[in-house]
């Protein structure tokens, strides 16, 4: 018997990364009008950008369907596995009720984790449930953990305008108003019922850049002898590039010790171009032992 890990795309881990770690990453929806696309399986990270870039057209993204949870759960179950599903932040999609409503024939043979995270931060929690699998933990010692540690986890993320994370409806009106959606550049974060907060803002990169580290400081400081992501979004990573320049002393001689990924098109729909994020456990944490 084995220990299946699922997550979905939020996680932004690629199909590639995903086949890889031996993971199953389920797919959102990504609708531009009324064409309908799957995250890195018919819209690749390359073609989202460019369609946003070239025509100005905001997607949609929505849950991953109650069936496709079931399917996958039903044949890890026949084959006699276990499942730890770990979703999508429940403060910012459906995913998380729509996996524990297919779980619920199941039994303890499925447990459902809502990560209360998103992109990077996800990226890491499926990362850390995934070594602590190969470690040999039990499926019920991992889930622990997952629940434990998953309120020391953070994402902060620059993003170079709030308007896509506003249209696609994670902000509400004060909110963007009050980050002047336009004009700044936000640094932002899931707090702690998992929905969008606005920890700063800044009229220009460089300073939204010293309001990236202070949060990171505040937060706890990042513990690099567990999962830590760095991802961005676009065509380019030119903005986090920059940064890391910038703070190179908080990467010093770590270049081994995190992951990098870019936002697909389930997080990017929000981000947009120019943004980038750091998912991490603060060094208050556990080890993985």
């Amino acid at each position: 018997m084995a220990i299946r890990i699922m997550t979905d795309s939020g996680s932004d881990i690629s199909q590639a990364t995903a086949k890889r770690w031996g993971i199953h990453v389920f797919a959102l929806p990504v609708r531009f009008g009324n064409e309908e696309f799957l995250d890195d399986v018919t819209l690749s990270a390359d073609g989202l950008y460019r369609r946003m870039i070239n025509t100005g057209e905001i997607p949609r993204t929505s849950r991953v369907p109650s069936y496709i949870y079931e399917m996958a759960f039903a044949e890890a179950v026949a084959a006699g596995d276990t499942v730890i599903c770990i979703t999508l932040s429940s403060g910012m999609s459906d995913c998380y009720q729509s996996a524990c409503a297919a779980a619920e024939k199941f039994g303890d043979r499925v447990s459902v984790v809502d990560s209360l995270n998103v992109c990077a931060s996800q990226f890491a929690l499926v990362r850390y449930a995934e070594g602590l699998s190969r470690m040999g933990k039990t499926h019920t010692e991992i889930v622990q953990r997952l629940e434990r540690d998953k309120r020391r986890l953070h994402v902060i993320s620059y993003v170079d305008t709030l308007e896509y994370i506003y249209k696609g409806g994670q902000l509400n009106l004060l909110q963007a108003l009050t980050g002047g959606i336009l004009r700044i550049k936000p640094v932002i974060t899931a707090d702690e019922e998992g929905k969008v907060r606005i920890l700063g803002q800044a009229s220009g990169r460089a300073n939204a850049f010293k309001i990236f580290t202070q949060s990171v400081e505040d937060a706890g400081g990042i513990d690099f002898s567990l999962p830590v992501c760095m991802s961005y979004s676009g065509l380019s990573d030119e903005n986090m590039q920059e940064y890391m320049r910038r703070e190179a002393a908080l990467f010093e001689e770590k270049e081994n010790r995190f992951h990098r990924s870019r936002f697909g098109p389930t997080v990017g729909t929000y981000a947009g171009p120019g943004a980038f994020a750091i998912g991490f456990f603060h060094k208050r944490i556990a080890s993985f032992s």
